[in-house]
């Protein structure tokens, strides 16, 4: 095995450790990501945007450590979403009306990892404007599923979750408003990491108080996620939600998860209002129950979810309207017809509506609130469904129910954005076919170093990160 095939299976945590020690460069390793990126990448197609001479400037101008190593990444080349601004690189959004453009600054989040020594090397495929859990755009096409190349890799942070699955990077950000990045972590069998709003900083935003759509880490295994969620937290005043990280880092929660294992958890199969493909439930529901050798009750019970899909569907529609009306009634010829509904969903919202989304928002959290007075933790599947074939647009029917429009069926991860809980998608197994499925773990509110300590104490039991990096799997149906 060359040098570079050992790189590329290594865990980022493992990575850096070397980069701490001098052991390996920060240019040797961006020359083994390309290697790698061009084995690959030809059948996946999940980082059609490099950026290899600014990732060699800018490991050749790399600072020392600062005097805290919270978060320091050493010069880790890794993945930005094509949804977030990196200087001086194509940044398109996924829309041809963005095709050419190149900023000249980077998105806040951009900032704080390059600040702690992430080497942006390429830039994650996504759908248009971030809209939608099946990652094609007019811009650069599909991403592939690897383990099976016919199907979806989920969205919208698909790109980022084929790029990890396949090794040719060791970290990526991702975005999550209804599910973006859990349910692309789901369908690749990578972690995907929602935190609570605030703690990392976004923007410029056109929509500054949303709280709705939060950025986080997408890694091959917990560990490695805690490490890229500590380089990405930070306070930053130009996002008026922005909050200061916990005094200790998520790593440290992840390497003491022993001494915190939860001691009761709640699993639900449906939250009580959705269909879910029966193998799908009976694989999550499995995985859950194996937090008893831990010592914990796991019990069939949930929140009451009532009302999620209509309240999310009222703010997800302002906050499209709030970020693109002006675009629509510019350019509506060139953006997709899923974001022109939802655009128009929302101007055409009356007062009356807003304000019973947001009084129904209010009871929702405090139900949740009350749940997690008695739960450490809540699990669920993931997803309702394992991948989908990459052909269509959106699942349009589980189990006898049909949805009418590309959201209804991202309820599983859209009612826990509703609520504002951190939230990981975890691999937890296959189906018979050979795809994978997540099991979701919601934590407290501001939990996110107790669900990182018990995601990766089910992570251990499961023994699944090890199946990472995979070679691109051809078509099968």
């Amino acid at each position: 095995m060359s040098r570079t095939d050992d790189l590329i299976r290594m865990t980022a945590r493992q990575v850096v450790a070397l980069l701490e020690r001098r052991a390996v460069s920060p240019l040797e390793l961006i020359d083994a990501a390309l290697a790698r990126i061009d084995a690959v990448d030809g059948a996946v197609n999940a980082l059609p945007i490099r950026c290899a001479e600014r990732a060699r400037e800018q490991a050749r101008r790399l600072a020392a450590p600062p005097t805290s190593r919270r978060g320091w990444l050493g010069g880790l080349p890794l993945a930005i979403k094509d949804s977030m601004d990196v200087a001086g690189v194509l940044s398109t959004h996924g829309s041809p009306i963005y095709a050419d453009h190149v900023p000249s600054r980077s998105d806040l989040q951009v900032e704080a990892i390059e600040a702690k020594g992430g080497i942006v090397l390429a830039r994650s495929n996504a759908p248009e404007f971030a809209a939608g859990s099946n990652t094609f755009n007019p811009v650069f096409g599909k991403t592939l599923n690897p383990w099976n190349t016919a199907m979806t890799c989920g969205g919208s942070s698909g790109g980022a979750a084929v790029a990890l699955a396949t090794g040719e990077v060791w970290l990526a950000n991702g975005s999550d408003l209804g599910g973006s990045l859990r349910i692309p972590a789901s369908f690749c069998s990578v972690v995907g990491l929602r935190p609570s709003p605030g703690l990392v900083p976004q923007g410029p935003a056109k929509h500054l108080y949303d709280g709705l759509a939060v950025s986080g880490p997408m890694a091959r295994t917990v560990g490695d996620a805690a490490l890229l969620l500590d380089a990405m937290a930070r306070f930053d005043p130009r996002d008026p939600v922005s909050v200061e990280p916990p005094a200790r880092a998520f790593v440290a929660a992840v390497d003491a998860a022993a001494e915190h294992a939860p001691r009761r958890i709640g699993f639900s199969r449906d939250l009580g209002f959705l269909p879910v493909d029966g193998e799908v439930a009976g694989i999550a529901a499995a995985a859950a129950a194996r937090f008893a050798e831990r010592g914990a009750a796991v019990e069939e019970t949930a929140p009451d979810f009532a009302g999620a899909s209509e309240i999310f569907q009222t703010l997800r529609a302002v906050r499209f309207a709030a970020n693109y009306a002006p675009l629509l009634a510019e350019h509506r010829a060139r953006i997709k017809p899923d974001v022109v509904w939802n655009i128009e969903k929302g101007l055409a919202l009356d007062g009356e509506t807003v304000g019973r989304a947001l009084r129904e928002r209010a009871r929702l959290y405090q139900r949740v609130a009350s749940f997690f007075g008695e739960y450490e933790l809540l699990a669920t599947p993931a997803v309702i469904v394992p991948p989908f074939p990459v052909e269509q647009r959106y699942v349009e029917e589980v189990a006898g129910r049909r949805f009418d429009n590309y959201v209804d069926w991202l309820g599983m991860s859209y009612a826990v954005t509703l609520v504002g809980c951190p939230a990981l998608s975890l691999p937890c197994g296959f189906t018979r076919s050979g795809l994978p499925v997540g099991l979701q773990l919601v934590g407290r509110p501001r939990g996110e170093a107790a669900l990182l300590a018990a995601a990766a104490l089910l992570e251990e039991q499961l023994g699944l990160a090890s199946l990472l990096p995979i070679e691109p799997r051809p078509p099968r149906r």
